[in-house]
């Protein structure tokens, strides 16, 4: 599996950005793409994850009705489409992919996952 995470880059606080993960050899259908930070200094946090058996979907509590995940099958790419920026969301984010199944919030926990994109930089800042 390889991932190919893009679209950071810098954005003044309130604006917007849309990464991008398109995923490359798959085996399954069945697998959950999560969406990941890690600024420095801190751990690597959950952001939002998309389950590909029932579109379920899950995000960290500060990001809801800001970010939304969403996906393109045909082109086996997961998006996080981020509005309404804040300093806060400055961090390198990275997309995983693990094969499973079922939903869960626990999806957001980065210790489940088994593929790992490189990361791409989101600054927030005036």
């Amino acid at each position: 599996v390889q991932l190919q995470a893009s679209g950071g880059g810098l954005v003044q606080p309130g604006g917007s950005l849309r990464l991008s993960c398109a995923a490359s050899g798959l085996t399954s259908d069945y697998y959950a793409i999560g969406w990941f930070r890690q600024a420095p200094g801190k751990e690597r946090e959950g952001v939002s994850c998309i389950v590909s058996s029932d579109g379920s979907t899950y995000y960290l509590d500060s990001v809801k009705g800001r970010f939304t995940i969403s996906r393109d099958n045909a082109k086996n790419t997961v998006y996080l489409q981020m509005n309404s920026l804040k300093p806060e969301d400055t961090a390198v984010y990275y997309c995983a992919l693990v094969y499973q199944s079922w939903s869960s919030p626990v999806l957001l926990i980065p210790e489940g996952y088994s593929y790992w994109g490189q990361g791409t930089l989101v600054t927030v800042s005036s």
